[in-house]
């Protein structure tokens, strides 16, 4: 079977071609550039972030990885498309007072997606797309979803919630049965990297108001009842459940419970406030199923870290999701996802956040 395998450099999407080339595969590599030569932005806190300046000799030794395997390797200019898709995406979000997930976009809509046909119209031939993400792809009634991975610290399904049933249908994951561990020995053993190589960073290195292509705006922090308790710079630079930062004195720590984009407000109160037990989605993407018809014991995320906790789900009449949740949950985001998992561990459906209470 003639495989393309996302290459970034790193450790798991190196181990992920060379173990299909073992297994008899016919391999090609593929690496997508996205910076599009930005000379405006201050020089990244980490440079092996998924954003950042793709310098020559990074490439090089990516191709260098590619040669031990013994596998061709490509690259790809996607910069355009992704300062259209992603970042454009991200800005208008933040700006309306919400918190994308832009990795979760890159991969629906870029990785998985342009970087795919990009690669056949350029002439590449393959049966297979694959990448070193820790998550597994199953079939059942003719439909395909994502699994959690066997190792949970790894777990990657979160982001991948919105690949189509096209999309999985011709994906492999390599590294969805295996524990971290496992690869980084193998990591090591074939040489790609040596044995304090770095994992990557955040999608971005820098401060996300960099990429904001905004000027600050003072406004007010005011608490629930509409006191003034202090100033901010613009509503872009806060995130819901944030605590730090926030430059108010009180006799407790106040955290911030929404942001007022139309008013320039940014509202706080204490830790308590910050718990809901409900949460609705829209912008739905389904995976095990294409409906809910009955409310359904899940187990549902509302960020890509921790573990799902158990909730009852159903889908309403407008086609959102909601899920009520068995256990208090913490500062559930506007513009994160809220993913649905069966008590397998596959994906049912995920989706945008757009309210909780």
């Amino acid at each position: 079977m003639d495989v393309l395998v996302g290459m970034s450099g790193g450790i798991d999407s190196s181990v992920a071609a060379y173990l299909l080339k073992q297994q008899g595969h016919k391999v090609c590599g593929v690496t997508m550039t996205i910076w599009n030569g930005r000379t405006d932005l201050p020089a990244p806190k980490h440079t092996n972030s998924c954003y950042s300046p793709e310098k020559k000799e990074d490439i090089e030794k990516i191709k260098v990885i590619a040669d031990k395997i013994g596998i061709p390797h490509v690259v790809i200019d996607l910069s355009k498309l992704y300062e259209r898709v992603v970042l454009k995406n991200f800005q208008d979000e933040y700006l309306n007072g919400h918190t994308p997930n832009p990795c979760i976009w890159c991969n629906a809509k870029i990785k998985f997606g342009a970087m795919v046909e990009y690669s056949r119209e350029q002439g590449l031939s393959f049966d297979k797309f694959a990448t070193g993400h820790y998550a597994r792809i199953v079939c059942r009634d003719n439909r395909f979803c994502i699994k959690r991975a066997v190792d949970p610290k790894k777990d990657q399904s979160y982001f991948l919630y919105r690949l189509s049933q096209t999309q999985l249908a011709s994906t492999l994951f390599p590294l969805g049965d295996m524990l971290k561990n496992e690869v980084r020995k193998i990591d090591i053993s074939q040489g790609f990297h040596s044995a304090d190589q770095d994992e990557s960073q955040d999608f971005y290195g820098g401060d996300y108001t960099d990429l904001l292509d905004v000027k600050n705006e003072e406004g007010n922090i005011v608490t629930t009842e509409g006191k003034v308790v202090g100033h901010h710079e613009g509503v872009w630079h806060y995130t819901i459940g944030q605590r730090k930062g926030l430059g108010v004195a009180a006799p407790r720590p106040l955290y911030v419970l929404a942001l007022k984009p139309a008013t320039n407000e940014v509202v706080v109160g204490y830790e308590e406030e910050t718990i809901q037990h409900v949460v609705t989605a829209g912008q739905l993407a389904w995976g095990a199923v294409d409906h809910l018809e009955d409310e359904l014991p899940v187990e549902a995320k509302i960020r890509s870290t921790g573990f799902p906790l158990d909730a009852l789900a159903r889908q309403n009449e407008d086609g959102t999701i909601t899920a009520k949740f068995s256990s208090a949950v913490k500062a559930a985001t506007n513009g994160q996802s809220l993913v649905l998992y069966d008590s397998e561990g596959r994906i049912l459906c995920g989706g945008i956040i757009t309210s909780s209470k």
